[in-house]
């Protein structure tokens, strides 16, 4: 699954894995919020790798977990979903707002394979410092540069470059992120 190639996506082993990461992910949505020692045992089990601190909110979905790597510093809000047949990688200090998605998988466009499940994946990269907006859509084979910024709503189809605002459907570079964006603040 992780080659690119398209493949056969409906096995017995990949039923069990499948079937162990959602039941991984009923069990950390079914925690209280407040059983932070409880929901990142589980994390930890289910992800490739992440690093603390983090902030995963519920409900989270996953098909594998362990394709999934993550730096510091992540927030996943609400209703976060990652489809990783294929790897997903992200940087340190990103923020995923919620209703958002990341997939790496596609299916066949004719029925009758699609149908017989042929499928491949392609990966996707987050770099560091990246704030996704809510309910952004990131598609298979996508790299998210560094410092850059997708707009809520958006549908990202193609790789955006580091310090980048890029916002659309489809995602759209809009202009650079430079020294004139920095706020400054009375406090």
């Amino acid at each position: 699954m992780r080659s690119g190639v398209w493949h056969h996506g409906i096995t017995d082993e990949i039923g069990a894995a499948l079937m162990k990461a959602e039941e991984m992910c009923f069990d950390f949505n079914s925690l209280r919020p407040s059983m932070t020692a409880e929901r990142h045992a589980i994390i930890n089990r289910l992800f490739g790798s992440i690093e603390e601190p983090y902030v995963l909110h519920s409900p989270f979905h996953c098909d594998f977990g362990s394709q999934i790597h993550i730096g510091h510093h992540f927030v996943g809000n609400y209703n976060l979903t990652i489809l990783d047949e294929g790897p997903v990688t992200i940087g340190n200090n990103v923020f995923i707002g919620p209703n958002s998605g990341i997939y790496t998988v596609t299916h066949a466009l004719d029925p009758q394979q699609r149908n017989e499940g042929i499928m491949r994946s392609l990966p996707v990269t987050i770099g560091n410092n990246v704030w996704i907006g809510a309910g952004v859509t990131i598609l298979p084979g996508v790299t998210i540069g560094d410092n850059s910024v997708i707009g809520a709503g958006s549908v990202v189809t193609r790789s955006i470059p580091e310090w980048t605002l890029a916002a659309g459907n489809p995602c759209r570079p809009l202009r650079r992120i430079t020294p004139a964006d920095k706020i400054t603040c009375n406090f």
